[in-house]
């Protein structure tokens, strides 16, 4: 990013059963965008088809596991001949809005931030787009983070921009659950510049494969809070 030159910026979407929702997300993704990354994650419906007929790039890993999926996509995108400036992470259930991509990756363009969290705490949440549980576990995982590492943030989004050629070497190795939080920690110990910023937050279209179920909010409650210890 040299200058006023535009980043290139590419934008991963992990997604598993995600047919109805895929394609409204691809749609309201902005154009300045280079490659729009969707990882089928064993999705037993038509995910990939619908990503696909939304002008995705379509990757399968049969794997599950958020995390999993997210390497997969990095691996993809770090054998292209030209790898991009900015990388966003985006879910694939239309939760996000995608629209205010341009705001998120801004402190990373102004030589800010290298790792901007899109904050759902800090912005306008529609009434049940975040269970109890989510709301308490985000408030728990920032303050032990903040206790332990000295870093504050409000939330462990999943809608974020990082820097690639950072991000590239960070080690990022967890499979499911731990990926935001590992990202973040890893970040803070590496002496990242880190920002947040208020993004809105709607409720999903389908069932929440976290949320949705009680084997979800217990085992990512128990893998969010393991990372944080194991990293101390």
């Amino acid at each position: 990013m040299q200058g006023n030159q535009f980043p290139v910026v590419d934008v991963l979407i992990p997604a598993y059963n995600e047919e109805q929702s895929i394609g409204k997300v691809i749609a309201e993704i902005p154009d300045f965008v280079r490659h729009i990354v969707v990882v089928n994650n064993a999705s037993t419906d038509n995910t990939r088809a619908a990503a696909e007929n939304a002008g995705a790039i379509v990757l399968d890993e049969p794997q599950m596991g958020y995390g999993k999926a997210c390497l997969t996509g990095m691996a993809w995108i770090s054998k292209q001949e030209v790898r991009p400036d900015i990388l966003v992470f985006l879910d694939g259930d239309f939760s996000d809005f995608p629209a205010q991509m341009a705001n998120l990756i801004q402190p990373i363009q102004d030589g800010k931030a290298d790792l901007v969290i899109g904050s759902r705490a800090l912005g306008k949440r529609e009434r049940g787009s975040m269970t109890i549980p989510q709301r308490f576990g985000n408030w728990l995982a920032t303050r032990l983070m903040d206790y332990l590492y000295g870093v504050k943030f409000t939330d462990l989004g999943p809608f974020r921009a990082a820097r690639w050629a950072k991000l590239s070497i960070l080690g990022m190795e967890d499979q499911n659950y731990g990926w935001t939080i590992e990202m973040q920690i890893k970040a803070a110990k590496a002496g990242w510049k880190l920002a947040e910023i208020p993004v809105d937050y709607r409720r999903r279209i389908g069932v929440s494969k976290v949320s949705g179920t009680v084997k979800g909010v217990i085992g990512a409650g128990y893998k969010i809070l393991w990372t944080i210890w194991r990293y101390r």
